[in-house]
């Protein structure tokens, strides 16, 4: 067996959502292997501060995925070759269904549902052959949230477009799968100033009474992890699917 340190030397990734959180941790690990990582997002000062842990590894583009010239644009400005795409970029909104804040439904569907599916079909068309595609989801493509229908929605899009490339990229040897993950101590449990996973609200809803059997929110780096066995050669047979990685979140609903 390969030595897992060195499972992406000489192999180029393009990762969305690359400064913070999930994307950050894996951006990381990505460049521990070996590889060179090419991190999108919109806020050019989280991407600089990743990029200066690994200056020749990691790579910041700075760009809004929602605009799909932006992020051609920043495709160009790669020359090395694509053996991964990691589509991360997401955010968060409240989205009532009473149609009262139409400005969050169009925010959240703009990045999570038609960015992350342009910004997946135009980085697969630059894949190399037997490259590897990982989007990350999360259960909510799975379950409903009240005041979360359109990030729920945009989720689960994802990961049929996820299934659907896995079978129309067969042909090229690309394998596609997705995360999904639940609870996870990312910037985006942040909200108000105040991380959702240490308030009452959590732990009354979700550790107390073993909702989440694990009784604990997941670090980004956990799920780094099989974002990088996805995205390895290590994975030569799993294409199509979505891990569900939620403490076993799913299991008690």
């Amino acid at each position: 067996m390969a030595d897992a340190s060195n499972r992406f030397d000489g192999k180029g990734v393009l990762l969305t959502g690359g400064g913070t959180g999930i994307g950050r941790a894996a951006a990381m690990a990505f460049a521990e292997e070996g590889a060179r990582v090419w991190i999108v997002g919109r806020r050019e000062q989280p991407l600089r501060d990743v990029a200066d842990l690994y200056p020749d590894r990691i790579h910041p583009l700075v760009c809004d995925i929602a605009e799909s010239a932006q992020f051609e644009q920043s495709l160009d400005s790669i020359t090395a070759p694509l053996d991964a795409y990691v589509g991360n970029a997401a955010v968060s909104k409240a989205t009532p269904v009473d149609g009262s804040d139409p400005k969050a439904w169009d925010e959240v569907l703009s990045v999570n549902l038609h960015g992350n599916l342009r910004s997946c079909l135009s980085a697969a068309a630059r894949l190399r052959d037997g490259g590897r595609i990982v989007n990350v989801t999360s259960v909510h493509g799975q379950i409903c949230e009240r005041g979360s229908t359109a990030y729920g929605v945009a989720k689960s899009a994802i990961n049929q477009l996820t299934r659907c490339l896995a079978v129309e990229l067969a042909p090229r040897g690309i394998l596609a799968n997705a995360v999904a993950p639940g609870f996870v101590d990312t910037p985006m449990s942040v909200v108000g100033g105040v991380s959702e996973l240490e308030t009452e609200w959590f732990r009354a809803n979700f550790i107390e009474n073993g909702r989440i059997p694990l009784r604990r929110a997941a670090q980004p780096g956990e799920i780094a992890r099989l974002i990088l066995f996805l995205a390895s050669n290590e994975n030569t047979y799993m294409t199509g699917q979505i891990l569900t990685a939620d403490g076993g979140l799913t299991l008690t609903l």
